[in-house]
């Protein structure tokens, strides 16, 4: 009898999406049978997305095509219903500092009083993406400035697009 696939998922808003996200995924992708990548339909904590979850849902997936085991699909409810859902047992969070630190403790304790049976796993940022947010991202395009090599080519483009002046 085979063991029940490794499956874990990968919650975030990735409005839009980064290459520290993408690494993140990339380096959990060798770790489970399965890894799930769960967009945000519509956040709680943060203000309206520049991309509709489709939009961010296709960076993703054209962007992790070479990963066999990774899709990509909205969701908006509790993390850990939707792991359960999905026979997920992982949360796979990345962390860049302190601050995401703090913040990841609170989520982790308040997950765990929730679902004790889904487990919180974190990666620690790669160097060159450890000050690299999504929310950074989106005020230097804004401006004007180039996030090329902050993004994959597609998003850089569409960002430019949405927000350039």
């Amino acid at each position: 009898m085979a063991p029940d696939p490794r499956i874990a998922i990968c919650p975030g808003s990735y409005d839009p999406v980064t290459n520290g996200h993408l690494d993140i995924i990339s380096r959990a992708s060798v770790m489970f049978d399965e890894l799930i990548i769960a967009v945000v339909n519509a956040s709680v904590r943060k203000s309206k997305s520049v991309f509709t979850a489709e939009e961010r849902i296709g960076f993703i997936e054209r962007a992790t095509a070479h990963l066999g085991n990774v899709r990509a699909v909205p969701f908006d409810k509790l993390v850990v219903d939707f792991a359960r859902e999905q026979g997920a047992k992982a949360i796979v969070k990345g962390l860049r500092a302190i601050s995401d630190f703090e913040y990841e403790l609170e989520m982790n304790q308040l997950n765990r009083s929730l679902a004790s049976d889904v487990e919180s796993i974190y990666l620690m940022a790669s160097p060159q993406y450890s000050f690299l947010s999504s929310s950074g991202v989106k005020e230097i395009a804004t401006f004007g400035g180039d996030v090329s090599g902050l993004v994959p080519e597609e998003v850089a483009r569409r960002l430019q697009e949405a927000l350039g002046r």
